[in-house]
């Protein structure tokens, strides 16, 4: 496990999974850890060279990093029997035990890095065409994650802490 950075904060939860796409419309990569840079996002992703679509909408803050409940993955199977291939949901940190739209605003580590969210990562259709589950975009609204800027680099690995 990474050295954590002193800060104030209670553990909510722990990073499950990570997962970057170096190219857009390319398939997820599973990593155990990512180095987190500020301003420019999770390093060997598609956002960290650029290359991203979704920042391109003017109608969203920036966002350098994506992240998703497990918990709303398992919901999504279990009410509507979406089943997402590892990565297939198209965000970068899985996270067991935080209430990630209760982060809309508020800065959080984890691992070594501090994010901020900037707001709510609902499902769209292209990632439903990617992921080739006909009710990716249902099984997944109002719970499909947070989008978040990082404001301190850091590493990232599988088994840390978020700390809000």
């Amino acid at each position: 496990m990474t050295q954590q950075k002193e800060t104030c904060g209670t553990r909510v939860g722990e990073v499950k999974r990570i997962h970057i796409a170096p190219e857009t419309g390319g398939g997820p990569e599973s990593r155990e850890s990512v180095s987190a840079v500020a301003g420019r996002g999770l390093e060997g992703d598609r956002y960290f060279s650029g290359d991203g679509l979704y920042n391109e909408r003017d109608d969203l803050e920036p966002s350098d990093v994506t992240l998703i409940e497990a918990e709303a993955l398992s919901a999504a199977a279990e009410d509507y029997g979406v089943e997402f291939d590892p990565g297939a949901h198209r965000r970068n940190i899985t996270t067991q035990g935080v209430a990630l739209n209760h982060l809309v605003g508020e800065r959080f580590r984890v691992g070594e890095a501090v994010f901020e969210g900037t707001g709510l990562c609902e499902p769209c259709g292209y990632m439903q065409s990617l992921a080739d589950q006909p009710d990716a975009v249902t099984s997944l609204k109002h719970r499909g994650g947070l989008d978040a800027r990082i404001v301190e680099s850091g590493t990232v690995s599988v088994d840390d802490d978020v700390v809000w």
